[in-house]
């Protein structure tokens, strides 16, 4: 009997040989001390590092890098660290979405270009766990997420807080004059004591556990501590994994399947994610070719109760939820009620249901039983109508019940700018009734799509105890943050979408039961202003004007329209 020979490496497209082109690549690689034997057709796995001293969440990814290399050489891989675009959320401006697209291209060029047989991703803040990941959907070769987990809780004066949940209660406590601005800086560095994502279910961490509820991070990735030992353990197994990943030839597209992403949407639900979320899944099935749509999040999501008890919807933290148990007691609890795919493949091995069905939860509050949920209908709803007749969405779980059905008179302001220079004015013409209404702060009209949705309130009605409004923009909202919030509108205002033809004093109609959101303005008036409306000039030069040009609306993900789909491995011709 013959048998065929192994397959080879991608890898030894570069390494082995005998050409001058071959001894170019093995050479200079020698310069760092390399062994002839580390390139005797071993795996050769990236580590894709988001590293920054810009980005404080990923601050910690030197020493988790050293923790993949570890278990990558334990494994008999060769590990090559290479780093990439960091996006930090908390610096980058005009808003670091603008930019996951950007740094996509940059994860998915780097792991093309060089001579990898795998990836880990490295991965913490909130756009660099969805951007590395697009990157390395489109080239589909075997990888893995590390996340970089949240940091410790914050404590101030003998209470938790939370990242960016208690910034905006706070920042409105002052505003209400029952908070000095004294007090407010004394909590400055409460909040933030480690490195690590926010420690709230915000972005970062509603991220970090789809990834894991998909199959491509593993099992335990989504909630330890950044500065927990068994954090660094993960890290090493991972690079240990990532190795035997590629022996098997086990790919993204084989894990990240319309299973895997139905399993994240209703975790998603089940966590009380971010709204973030999908923006970022609708993306990375247009990688990976998946149809996933806003429907699939509505009609997945809707009857799932959201379960975890964290901020902003609840009132506990990451390393809370850790401790409780973590992500596969969520898992587990959803497979026991036929809530989720439990034949999903894991890059752990096997499937999903291996993974979660011996899971114990310590903390009944943190993680309640399903017959006990914090919120009996979790999922994000998505409203239509028209004003939004490509779709928007609300978190109701971080809503006031009594806002989710409501009629009120607009109150519009035309830029993020607008709005910062009339809310506070004792003369505004707004009550507790009107809806704030933000134009222009969409994928092409900020540009970006920053987290601005979630607009502060008006302080003469703060001082009068008023405490929620119903908020509609095209822009997002921190996954930290809370209210009766309709985000994403689309198409956006600067699009020619209806919300740029709202003005003052127009009645709008939020039912979220119904899953309506109509302007009752008549149509004839509508076309009037449509005739007037004119689109805003597109930036003059650079990146920006890429994006504009082509950055897709918010209801298809916000990728640009040159990116979707997987480009594939293949090896690129010769530099010599």
């Amino acid at each position: 009997m013959s048998s065929s020979p192994p397959k080879k490496r991608r890898s030894q497209a570069w390494f082995e040989g005998r050409s001058k082109d071959n001894f170019i690549h093995r050479s200079w690689m020698k310069s760092e001390g390399l062994p002839d034997d580390s390139f005797d057709g071993r795996p050769v796995i990236g580590i894709c590092n988001t590293w920054s001293d810009l980005t404080p969440c990923n601050h910690h990814f030197r020493d988790l890098a050293e923790r993949v290399r570890h278990g990558v050489l334990q494994a008999g891989g060769l590990p090559l660290e290479f780093p990439v675009s960091s996006l930090g959320e908390t610096l980058m401006r005009p808003t670091a979405m603008l930019f996951r697209n950007l740094a996509s291209m940059d994860v998915e060029e780097a792991i093309r270009a060089h001579p990898l047989d795998g990836v880990v991703l490295l991965a913490g803040c909130d756009k660099t766990t969805p951007a590395t990941l697009m990157g390395a959907a489109s080239v589909n070769l075997p990888t893995i997420v590390v996340s970089g987990g949240a940091m410790l809780n914050g404590r101030f004066r003998g209470q938790a807080i939370g990242s960016g949940t208690h910034v905006w209660k706070f920042a409105e406590a002052v505003a209400a004059g029952t908070m000095s601005e004294q007090e407010f800086m004394q909590a400055e560095r409460c909040m933030s004591r480690s490195s690590g994502v926010c420690m709230t279910m915000g972005t970062a961490s509603t991220m970090a556990c789809l990834v894991e509820a998909m199959g491509i991070a593993l099992p335990g990735n989504a909630a330890i501590p950044a500065v927990d030992a068994r954090r660094a353990d993960l890290a090493q197994r991972a690079g240990r994994r990532i190795v035997e990943l590629v022996r098997e030839d086990l790919r993204p597209s084989q894990v990240l399947t319309r299973e895997a992403f139905e399993n994240a949407i209703r975790v998603c639900g089940a966590i009380g994610g971010s709204t973030n979320a999908v923006i970022h899944l609708l993306a990375i099935a247009g990688r990976v070719g998946v149809p996933l749509s806003l429907d699939d999040w509505d009609r997945l999501g809707r009857d799932v109760p959201t379960i975890v008890d964290l901020m902003p919807s609840g009132r506990f933290l990451m390393e809370d939820f850790y401790y409780a148990g973590g992500l596969p007691v969520v898992l587990r609890r959803l497979l026991e009620a036929g809530l989720l795919h439990g034949r999903a493949p894991s890059v752990a091995g096997g499937v999903l249901a291996d993974h979660v069905m011996q899971a114990q939860c310590d903390d009944d509050q943190v993680i309640r039983p399903l017959s006990d949920p914090l919120v009996d209908q979790g999922g994000l709803a998505v409203l239509r109508g028209n004003l939004a007749p490509d779709g928007a969405v609300l978190k109701p779980s971080a809503a006031t019940p009594g806002l989710l059905r409501h009629t009120g008179r607009a109150v519009v302001f035309e830029s993020i700018e607008d709005y910062k220079a009339r809310i506070a004015d004792p003369e505004l013409d707004v009550d507790a009734g009107s809806v704030l209404v933000l134009k222009n702060c969409g994928p092409r009209g900020y540009p970006g799509m920053a987290e601005v949705g979630n607009m502060g309130l008006p302080p003469k009605l703060l001082r009068q105890g008023v405490t929620d409004m119903v908020r509609i923009s095209d822009a997002r909202m921190s996954g930290t943050a809370f209210g009766t919030v309709v985000l994403h509108t689309a198409p956006e205002a600067a699009a020619g979408g209806p919300l740029a033809l709202v003005r003052d004093g127009d009645l709008i109609e939020l039912d979220v039961g119904a899953r309506r959101l109509q302007l009752l303005v008549e149509e004839a008036e509508l076309q009037r202003r449509r005739a007037a409306w004119s689109p805003p000039p597109l930036p003059d030069s650079g990146y920006v004007r890429l994006y504009v040009r082509h950055v897709q609306q918010a209801d298809l993900g916000a990728d640009l329209d040159f990116l979707t789909g997987c480009r594939g491995d293949a090896v690129p011709r010769e530099s010599h």
